[in-house]
């Protein structure tokens, strides 16, 4: 077994976000588990169209109003305007849907009519709302990925790290500094130089391993501001980075990552690389 005390301490955890909810709003928390699907809670719900397709800020900006909060048993959401609606757990044995996110179709739980009513008139349009219950229902992409690998219903992978000096690196060049919520990481990071994640493989965090695997490629989720759902620069961050960070993939902004070994991770956390490689932007 890997010892993480024989690695270098590059950076500490100053951040963990839980964003229970694909698209909607996160949870900062102080401390959690890192199991196979990333983080506890961490995208194990998903808002689908009737269809059973994902929806995300891509499609309807307003999800970012949207808050989340960790109820007795499930959630309570709230927006202005609509109150606050509690969300049971569903069941292991309820209504199943097969759902859509990207090309991978997935078995989820229907969380009910009731909740699917309160988000529909929230955000305009009819919806879903679905819960993963089978944490190894999903592989990651197998081309970046080991083998056995899973993800909830985040985009590709199971832990998404960014770095407070990159984000600062970044924000040097745009005309208008952004916040770290743009890129909805999970972990972030602090005390490594800008942009050395590129060069990491195989971090201890924590009680945790992960294996990073590939840059995150962004989208125009990262224009959105998440406290108004406006985009107050359509062409921001997105141009900056294609001048700066583009890669063959797309423009990127921080690192996927997958769980080699599960443990609990908490603010503060040393961060030890373990091994290294050449930068993984590869070019276009």
């Amino acid at each position: 077994m890997t010892d993480p005390a024989a690695g270098a301490c590059v950076a500490r955890v100053v951040a963990l976000h839980v964003h229970p909810v694909k698209s909607l709003g996160g949870i900062a928390v102080s401390a959690g588990r890192l199991g196979p699907c990333g983080l506890e809670d961490d995208r194990r719900w998903m808002v689908t169209d009737p269809d059973g397709a994902f929806l995300t800020q891509r499609q309807l900006a307003r999800m970012a109003l949207v808050t989340v909060a960790r109820g007795t048993d499930g959630l309570v959401l709230a927006m202005e305007g609509h109150g606050a609606h509690a969300v049971a757990l569903p069941p292991v044995d309820g209504t199943r849907r097969i759902v859509r996110v990207w090309k991978d179709s997935v078995p989820a739980v229907d969380a009910g009519d009731a909740a699917a009513a309160w988000l529909g008139a929230a955000l305009g349009r009819p919806c879903r709302l679905v819960y993963l219950h089978d944490t190894g229902a999903r592989p990651a992409d197998p081309a970046f990925a080991p083998p056995g690998a899973t993800v909830g219903f985040a985009d590709g992978f199971a832990v998404l790290l960014a770095s407070r000096a990159s984000l600062d690196a970044l924000n040097r060049d745009l005309p208008s500094p952004v916040p770290m919520d743009r890129f909805r990481p999970n972990l972030v990071l602090e005390g490594a130089a800008p942009w050395a994640e590129d060069g990491w493989r195989l971090l201890a965090v924590g009680e945790a391993l992960l294996r990073v695997v590939k840059p995150c490629s962004r989208c125009i989720m990262t224009t959105i501001d998440q406290r108004t759902a406006e985009s107050p620069d359509p062409r921001e961050p997105l141009a900056t980075l294609a001048r700066t960070r583009r890669a063959r993939g797309g423009v990127m902004f921080g690192q996927n990552a997958v769980v080699v070994r599960p443990g609990r991770v908490a603010m503060g956390d040393d961060v030890r690389v373990l091994k290294e490689g050449p930068s993984n932007l590869l070019p276009v």
